[in-house]
C-alpha cells in the first residue's frame, strides 16, 4: 500500500494526540512511572516510524523521465512496473515503491533513482540499525545482542541475520586501516612499543571433519574443540618511566601499579586469522606485522623514536619483528618469566608456603638486577644438591632451558634503567579483549569468515574509530552502489512537486 506524506503525518499527529491523552489521563492515576515510560516509549517508535514515512513519501517514487543517461553515456529505460523495497529501520519496518531503469524487466536493475537520493543501504537494514546491533554484538553474543535491541525496539532480529551483518559490515575494515593517519605528534610519547601474541579461536566443525571425541576418550595432550590460532598486535607510544628493581617487583608481588607511571598513548590493535584471500593463503601474523611495520614508520620516522618490541618466548614473533621492524629493543615480557619462577619454587618448597613465595621474590630479584645467569646456575645446583628427579626435575630442566634460550631479551636492569616496558599488559590486555572475551564464551564456535569479521569489527571498536569506521562504510558504500547519485539528484530536483512545506517543516 502506497502511503502518501499527508496520510503519514496525519497518522503521526493521531499519534501524538493519543500519547498527550494517556499522560493527562495517568496523570490523575497512582501508577507507577515505569509502566508510563513504557508506553509512551512504544509510541514514540510507532510515531517515528509515521514520520519515516512521511519524509520517504514527500522524496516521491524516483521517476526521473522516460529514460536516463548514465555517466559513462549508455542510456536505460523507465521499466513500466513499480519495484518496492523493504527498509528496516529503528522506529519498524516499512515499504518503499519506486520506479526503476534497466534494459527490461528481468534483468538488473541498473539505476534505482529514489535508492540513491535516499542513499539506502545495500541491505534491508538501515544503516543505524546496523550500527546499534553491531556494537551490541562486538561486545557480547549474538543472541545476547537480538535480545537486547528486541527488548528496546521491538521485533528482534535472528542470530542468522545478525552474523551475516557482521560479515558484510566488515567488508571495508582493511580500507579503513589503510587510511588511517599517525596520531598528533604533540600527543605521543618517546618511546613506540610494539609487541604481537597468539590466542586461539575455537572453530566449528567444517563439513567432511570427523566429529570431536567424547572428553572420556581424550588421549593426554588431545583437547576438546578445534581451535584456530589468531595473530593479535598491538602498538603505542609511552613516555620513558625508569624504575628501580624495588619499584617493579612491588608491582609484580604486591601488584600495585606505581602512581607515577605514564598512561599508553593511541594504543591500537589489530588482529588476523591465516586464511584464503583472492586464491592465496594469507598469514596471519604477516598481515599483522606488516601492519606493525606501518605502524612504526608513521610513528618512528627517521629513527627519532626508540622502538621496543615486547612478546612472549615464541621464535617465530622475533623472526617476523626482525624481517618487518628493522631495529629495535627486544624485550621478554616479565609476565611470561614470573610464573616459570613459581614452576621453580614450588619444586623446593610446598605451594602457598611463606618459603616458596620468599624463593620466587629472591630469584625475581635476581633476574630483574640483570643476573639470569646466576638465577640459572643456581637452580640446577639446588636440583642436584636435592636430588630432584620425575617431575621436579623435568620443570627445572624446562625454566632454565626457558630461561638460557631468552637470556639474550632479559637484560631487565638496563631495560629499567632507560625506562622501558617489561610487561605486555597492554597486548595480554588486547589478547583477552579481542579474543577470549568475545571468543571464548560458553559454547561458542567460529567459522573462518565469521571469526575474522568479527576479529576486525572488534578491533575497530576497541580502537575508539567505530563511529568514525561507520562514517566510512556508508561513504564507500554509497559510492559503489550509486556512481550515478549526483546526476540522479540533478534530474529529480524538479520532479519533486509534493514533500517538506515551504519553511521547511514537516508538521505543522
Amino acid at each position: 500500500m502506497i502511503v502518501t506524506q499527508e496520510k503519514a503525518l496525519l497518522a503521526a499527529r493521531e499519534e501524538y494526540r493519543k500519547m498527550e491523552e494517556y499522560v493527562m489521563q495517568t496523570g490523575s492515576e497512582a501508577g507507577p512511572i515505569h509502566a508510563v515510560e513504557e508506553n509512551l516509549w512504544k509510541s514514540a517508535l510507532r510515531m517515528g516510524l509515521y514520520l519515516l514515512q512521511g519524509f520517504v513519501a514527500a522524496q516521491g517514487d524516483g521517476d526521473v523521465g522516460a529514460t536516463f543517461v548514465l555517466p559513462e553515456g549508455r542510456t536505460v529505460q523507465r521499466l513500466e512496473a513499480t519495484h518496492t523495497r523493504r527498509y528496516v529501520s529503528i522506529f519498524g519496518e516499512l515499504e518503499i515503491p519506486r520506479k526503476v531503469y534497466g534494459t527490461r524487466e528481468g534483468q538488473k536493475l541498473e539505476v534505482v533513482p529514489l535508492d540513491a537520493r535516499l542513499g539506502l543501504p545495500e541491505s534491508d537494514f538501515s544503516y543505524l540499525l546496523q550500527d546499534w546491533s553491531q556494537t551490541l554484538c562486538v561486545q557480547g553474543s549474538f543472541a545476547e545482542a537480538s535480545s537486547t535491541l528486541g527488548k528496546i525496539l521491538g521485533p528482534r532480529q535472528s542470530v542468522r541475520c545478525l552474523e551475516h551483518m557482521n560479515q558484510s559490515m566488515s567488508e571495508e575494515v582493511e580500507g579503513f586501516w589503510e587510511e588511517q593517519p599517525a596520531p598528533p605528534k604533540e600527543e605521543e610519547g618517546e618511546l613506540l612499543v610494539v609487541m604481537a601474541d597468539h590466542k586461539g579461536i575455537p572453530m566449528r566443525r567444517a563439513a567432511g571433519d570427523p566429529r570431536p571425541k567424547d572428553p572420556k576418550h581424550l588421549q593426554k595432550g588431545e583437547k576438546k574443540n578445534k581451535k584456530r590460532m589468531a595473530c593479535v598486535g598491538a602498538s603505542y607510544t609511552i613516555q620513558a618511566f625508569p624504575r628501580t628493581v624495588a619499584e617493579v617487583m612491588e608491582e609484580v608481588l604486591r601488584q600495585e601499579t606505581h602512581a607515577r607511571r605514564p598512561k599508553p598513548q593511541h594504543k591500537r590493535v589489530r588482529a588476523e586469522l591465516t586464511r584464503e584471500k583472492n586464491g592465496s593463503e594469507v598469514k596471519g601474523k604477516e598481515v599483522v606485522f606488516g601492519w606493525l611495520r606501518k605502524e612504526k614508520e608513521q610513528r618512528a620516522a627517521e629513527g627519532k623514536k626508540q622502538v621496543v618490541f615486547l612478546s612472549d618466548a615464541e621464535p617465530s614473533l622475533e623472526e617476523l619483528a626482525r624481517e618487518e621492524l628493522g631495529e629495535f629493543v627486544s624485550i621478554l615480557d616479565l609476565m611470561h618469566v614470573t610464573p616459570r619462577l613459581w614452576e621453580a619454587g614450588h619444586c623446593f618448597h610446598a605451594e602457598g608456603s611463606d618459603a616458596a613465595s620468599a624463593f620466587v621474590e629472591k630469584q625475581l630479584e635476581k633476574v630483574l638486577s640483570g643476573k639470569t645467569e646466576y638465577v640459572i646456575r643456581g637452580l640446577r645446583q639446588s636440583a642436584t644438591k636435592q636430588g630432584l628427579r620425575g617431575n621436579k626435575a623435568k620443570t627445572i630442566a624446562q625454566v632454565t632451558q626457558y630461561c638460557e634460550k631468552n637470556e639474550h631479551r632479559m637484560h631487565y636492569d638496563e631495560y629499567l634503567a632507560a625506562g622501558y616496558p617489561i610487561g605486555t599488559g597492554p597486548v595480554e590486555g588486547a589478547c583477552r579483549n579481542v579474543v577470549k572475551d568475545r571468543f571464548e564464551q560458553t559454547g561458542m564456535r567460529w567459522s573462518l569468515p565469521g571469526a575474522q569479521a568479527m576479529l576486525q569489527l572488534r578491533a575497530t571498536y576497541l580502537n575508539d574509530d567505530w563511529d568514525a569506521y561507520c562514517d566510512y562504510r556508508i561513504d564507500h558504500e554509497t559510492e559503489r552502489l550509486y556512481p550515478y547519485r549526483e546526476a540522479i539528484l540533478d534530474a529529480s530536483a524538479s520532479s519533486i512537486n509534493k514533500g517538506i512545506n515551504s519553511d521547511g517543516a514537516m508538521m505543522g
